[in-house]
């Protein structure tokens, strides 16, 4: 199969809010490539199950930018990591001492999906996609590299013990031939997405001839 993947749909009770502190933190382009807002199906009221990991350079005067833009911090790992939340309330992941994008705050390096059996859903990726699969910090094989669409960033999938308790705000779109998903163990959900085999909606639009545009 050769699928490719589109810009993360992001559920937003404010879309053109967001899609302003967002070309601000990461700039426009890769804003726009990446992140695509939508008026929310409901209210956040989880942690999410997908997020980004963005570098900001060194020290922590990134971090201090995105909190100037109205991002706030929620925990501090440093000398790893620093959680954050957009405006909305969005977790995503600082790192300071990585490259950040030329003039603006951060750069996205990463897109994280957790899950409780990530070594299964990292590998049925990679067979839709084509990716290459690496070790994660644990040495297992959950990290995905090379994705199309996605070249520039690695895709992680998070070892993590809570349980699925409503439908992912931030959802993938996926250009790809949609009778082959459905081969593969994707479920054709009520509202017209689909879901991987552990139960992640993402967008991808119904043809049976061949490739197609992310739909959303």
């Amino acid at each position: 199969m050769s699928a490719t993947l589109g810009p993360l749909l992001v559920d937003a009770a404010d879309p053109a809010t967001m899609s302003s502190f967002w070309s601000a933190a990461v700039g426009t382009r890769a804003q726009r490539r990446l992140l695509r807002f939508m008026p929310q199906r409901e209210a956040k009221s989880v942690k999410n199950r997908v997020h980004l990991d963005v570098g900001v350079g060194p020290g922590l005067d990134g971090v201090d930018r995105l909190e100037s833009l109205g991002a706030r911090v929620l925990a501090d790992h440093r000398p790893g990591w620093v959680t954050m939340a957009d405006l909305e309330g969005n977790e995503f992941c600082a790192f300071p001492g990585r490259p950040a994008g030329d003039g603006v705050p951060a750069r996205v390096f990463a897109i994280c999906t957790d899950s409780d059996r990530p070594e299964e859903l990292a590998a049925w990726w990679a067979a839709r996609l084509g990716a290459r699969i690496g070790p994660g910090p644990d040495r297992t094989p959950r990290w995905l590299h090379g994705c199309p669409g996605w070249e520039d960033l690695v895709w992680k999938f998070v070892r993590v013990e809570d349980v699925r308790t409503a439908p992912n705000r931030w959802r993938w779109s996926v250009a790809a031939r949609v009778d082959e998903l459905l081969a593969a163990g994707a479920l054709l959900l009520p509202d017209g997405t689909l879901s991987d085999p552990q139960g992640n909606e993402f967008s991808a639009e119904f043809s049976a001839a061949g490739p197609t545009r992310p739909a959303g």
